[in-house]
């Protein structure tokens, strides 16, 4: 049974992350404003605090092994670099500040596939915030998927054709830069959780997490 503590636990993976990791056992408790805290699922104990200051949260994670960062702005569009630096790269400054006086083991933390030809600016923010974790010398999973399926999120389904015709013709970009669903993303994170390491997990390795009954291989 892992020790888990979140920060984004409220938001579009949170709380199904949260919800899945209660039933396979392990102990949850996870960062919310006071407002939110009503949506966090029945079983996880709720820390009263802001994911962008430290300070609130951090006498918290000192009885945790496992760090689940999901903390960024909820819908990235290439306009918005501002938000970017504001709300994603903020949450891992204020998260390192904390995290190699915490006693956590490992960081499970949700990045951007890379390099692609779009996005550069939400791209470079989360390249520096993973620059950040990897300098605390805690060892760490990323997982780098590029867009994730789900409720309210189902327009690119339109481009799955696209997508089958560029892994066809062995396009890197195809597989790198493909769909993933929430599903998938869930049970790519809860692997990561049971399976502590310093590991890439791109796009082909999320969807193994689910398809093959060992997990994901990564890099």
């Amino acid at each position: 049974m892992a020790q888990v503590f979140l920060t984004g636990g409220t938001g579009f993976m949170g709380r199904r992350l949260i919800g899945q990791l209660i039933k396979r056992g392990h102990r949850v408790k996870a960062v919310a404003r006071a407002g939110s805290m009503s949506k966090l699922p029945t079983g996880c104990e709720g820390v009263a605090g802001d994911p962008l200051n430290a300070a609130s949260y951090r006498h918290h994670v000192n009885d945790v092994d496992t760090w689940v960062h999901l903390v960024g702005e909820t819908k990235p569009a290439p306009w918005k670099e501002q938000q970017f630096r504001a709300v994603d790269l903020v949450g891992v400054q204020e998260m390192v500040k904390v995290l190699p006086q915490s006693g956590v083991r490992h960081v499970v933390y949700v990045s951007v596939a890379q390099p692609a030809p779009m996005m550069k600016a939400y791209i470079q923010v989360r390249q520096e915030c993973e620059r950040l974790i990897r300098d605390t010398g805690v060892p760490a999973t990323f997982l780098r998927p590029w867009y994730v399926l789900g409720p309210g999120r189902w327009w690119p389904l339109v481009l799955v054709p696209f997508y089958k015709l560029g892994e066809a013709m062995g396009s890197d970009g195809a597989r790198r830069l493909g769909l993933v669903t929430l599903d998938e993303m869930i049970a790519a994170l809860v692997w990561a959780v049971e399976h502590p390491g310093t590991r890439v997990l791109d796009v082909p390795a999320i969807r193994e997490a689910r398809a093959e009954e060992n997990g994901p291989i990564g890099h």
